[in-house]
């Protein structure tokens, strides 16, 4: 199943794609690779999570923190490439943990963006990771997720292994 049918199947709406808040572009592509911004926690303008984890959050809220900033990266590879569809396949993501000191649990908050991605990719969303605890991130969000992506050459035809179909 495509990427953009999967996401259907989930029920899962892409928000509005995130703009640049500095001097820089939510997405840049470089032969057949798409670089993405760092994406932050936010629906509808707004902070969904803030805080350190281990302080104000919890490692479950702060993984659905991740899984929202993967919707908003999502949402800026969609309106790079026009369809999500293009994607064939998830290379790394780079995960940022806004963390108390001596937390020890940043790949388990990433996960929620791991799993997001293999839910919609399939295989094809097994990629390369870091996760990272911090002392802070912008605008004291819990995470920042930041994804690079491989676009299909020529045409939007999906073909997804075996197991994403």
């Amino acid at each position: 199943m495509s990427p953009e049918k999967k996401l259907a199947a989930l029920t899962i709406s892409l928000p509005a794609a995130p703009v640049a808040a500095g001097n820089y572009v939510p997405a840049v592509r470089t032969g057949n690779l798409l670089y993405c911004a760092g994406t932050i926690p936010m629906v509808d303008g707004k902070l969904t999570h803030t805080g350190q984890v281990g302080r104000e959050q919890t490692v479950a809220s702060a993984s659905e923190s991740a899984r929202v900033c993967t919707l908003n990266a999502l949402a800026s590879i969609k309106a790079a490439l026009g369809s999500l569809d293009k994607v064939s396949r998830v290379v790394s993501v780079t995960g940022f943990v806004n963390a108390v000191e001596g937390f020890a649990d940043s790949p388990a908050v990433v996960n929620g963006a791991s799993d997001l991605l293999v839910a919609v990719f399939g295989e094809a969303g097994r990629h390369a990771r870091v996760a990272v605890g911090v002392s802070g991130l912008p605008k004291n969000a819990t995470t920042e997720i930041q994804l690079l992506v491989e676009v299909r050459e020529g045409g939007v035809s999906w073909r997804g292994d075996a197991s994403s179909e």
